[in-house]
């Protein structure tokens, strides 16, 4: 793991693709995990997300989550 948080997409969710989009822009790094590939994964996104496999879910090192954020939202909870 080395980028900034993990976030947990599927190839064909387009909110992740715009999202992913945007933080490569800003220059934000971050791990990627497929839902559909990690069964693992999708249970966390589950626990995260009150039981839904909601995509983009991003899980940041303190263990707190954000479910489909803005750009602002990501670098206002990187800053703090």
């Amino acid at each position: 793991m080395s980028g900034e948080f993990t976030l947990y997409s599927t190839p064909w969710c387009g909110y992740c693709h715009r999202l992913k989009s945007q933080l490569q822009r800003e220059g934000i790094s971050f791990d990627e995990v497929d839902i559909e590939q990690d069964p693992d994964s999708a249970l966390l996104v589950e626990k995260a997300n009150g039981g839904n496999q909601t995509v983009p879910t991003l899980v940041f090192r303190d263990g707190s989550a954000l479910t489909n954020p803005s750009v602002a939202q990501v670098k206002a909870k990187l800053a703090s």
